[in-house]
């Protein structure tokens, strides 16, 4: 494609690319100049697909358009800026927030859509014994739900879908502490930390146990302050939700451990811990062979692997005797992932690319 680099046709190349990542279902567009290019590619299903290059006299423009529909400083470029796009501003079904960054190449550019649909745990794609446990855990009064897994690996759409599931029950005052929030659930008081202010997890956990929640969200899990005030808030009748980052369901208990030095306390607050991974799904269009749909990866769409382990008085009571050792999950990652292979649902290139083999 021939560009002139026109200020019209800065506007239509941003309006077409973030319509058309939308369209095939990409969470983020990056833009990212490379010499006297810029490389725009998507994340599609967590992996990254490059779909073209801008030329460096219409690249200029579509980082200045970018920026004027965000509100940020046009001129800036020496600096990361943050800022968010109206749907109205360019024809998608979602906002978009937009944050870039100075690079040694030139400027970066990362635009990721703000979804206002939240998922059911119904429509994630849980096998159903997971379903089912997860629906037992939002049902619990009081108890510590833990969930790990790498960065993309659906936490965070898993835990705004039991946001739902807790909202549409009613009856309960819900409290998030987020970094950031990035989907608005009715029904529930969310705060976004801001850590350059002093605003950190901790601070603002510490704080909203005394706005009287019955459920309370912290984003992460990342220090020991933060952790204690998750027990604590557990074992004092409070249903709390959290992720940390671990390999695996004994490795969140090892961390938690090591960051509560009460340990008695921790293995009295834990109801669940989860790991979760992504899988992408065989593309149904071409069947794995690639296709516009998938941008000729073969894959369209993801599905979640959980695995999981729910504390009781027995559970604790090993775990006590013997250590964090005796922490088993109901059926591991390898297994689920198996019974997905067999039906069709997946491959094994991908199940190694996601979990290991």
């Amino acid at each position: 494609m021939v560009y002139s680099g026109s200020e019209d046709e800065a506007i239509g190349v941003v309006r077409d690319l973030l319509i058309r990542a939308e369209r095939v279902g990409a969470s983020d567009v990056h833009i990212q100049m490379l010499e006297d290019v810029a490389q725009v590619s998507f994340r599609l299903d967590g992996l990254m697909s490059p779909v073209e290059t801008l030329p460096d006299k219409v690249s200029d423009r579509v980082f200045g358009r970018i920026k004027y529909l965000a509100k940020l400083k046009t001129y800036q470029d020496a600096l990361p800026q943050d800022g968010r796009i109206g749907k109205g501003d360019v024809g998608t079904i979602n906002d978009v927030r937009v944050s870039t960054y100075p690079t040694v190449t030139g400027e970066k550019v990362v635009l990721r859509f703000f979804l206002e649909n939240i998922q059911t745990i119904e429509s994630l794609a849980f096998s159903e014994e997971a379903r089912l446990v997860l629906e037992e855990f939002f049902q619990l009064k009081s108890g510590l739900l833990l969930l790990t897994g790498p960065a993309g690996s659906g936490k965070t759409t898993a835990i705004y879908a039991g946001l739902r599931h807790l909202a549409e029950q009613g009856g309960k005052h819900i409290i998030t502490v987020e970094d950031p929030v990035e989907q608005i659930v009715k029904g529930v008081m969310q705060t976004e930390i801001n850590e350059a202010r002093g605003l950190t997890f901790a601070k603002a956990a510490r704080h909203l146990m005394r706005q009287d929640p019955e459920v309370l969200v912290i984003g992460e899990v990342r220090d020991d302050e933060t952790a204690q005030i998750a027990v604590r808030a557990a074992l004092t009748g409070h249903l709390v939700i959290s992720t940390l980052h671990a390999g695996s369901c004994q490795g969140v208990l090892d961390r938690l451990m090591l960051m509560c030095p009460d340990n008695y306390a921790v293995l009295s607050s834990l109801a669940l811990v989860a790991n979760q991974r992504l899988v992408r799904r065989l593309c149904k269009s071409c069947e794995g062979k690639g296709c516009e749909d998938c941008l000729e990866s073969g894959y369209k769409d993801r599905v979640p692997i959980l695995e999981w382990a729910k504390f009781d008085d027995e559970v604790r009571a090993r775990i006590r005797k013997s250590g964090p050792a005796e922490l088993k999950p109901s059926e591991s990652m390898q297994d689920i992932a198996r019974t997905l292979v067999t039906a069709g649902i997946t491959n094994q290139a991908e199940v190694e690319r996601a979990i290991g083999s």
